[in-house]
């Protein structure tokens, strides 16, 4: 289980906010793509995120519904993966043997 303060805010435009960032220094260096469905329940948020390196189930919401829901669906703290999208892709790309720099899903002829 990670805990962590996360900010969220509206941005008017998507375009405008990389320049931003590029203005300040930054620039892109990892992309991922993913599909989710959420689902909200008291107390807690159950998101599944479907990724080119897996499905994942993510929990959100305080420490006792996220242990009452890993226990509704028959799980247990052995079962978290406190990893990263990146860092789960980047397994990925050493097993498989992949050379690409971002996490996207190939197209039905590649």
């Amino acid at each position: 289980m990670k805990i962590r303060e996360e900010i969220e805010t509206a941005i008017g435009s998507a375009d405008v906010l990389l320049q931003v960032f590029e203005q300040l220094g930054f620039h892109v260096w990892f992309r991922y793509e993913k599909y989710r469905e959420e689902y909200a329940g008291d107390d807690i948020v159950v998101a599944i995120d479907e990724t080119p390196v897996g499905t994942f189930v993510e929990l959100e919401g305080r420490e006792a519904a996220i242990e009452a829901m890993t226990q509704a669906l028959g799980r247990t703290e052995a079962d978290y993966v406190l990893d990263s999208y990146r860092g789960l892709f980047l397994q990925h790309k050493r097993k498989y043997g992949y050379d690409t720099p971002h996490m996207f899903f190939l197209d039905d002829d590649e």
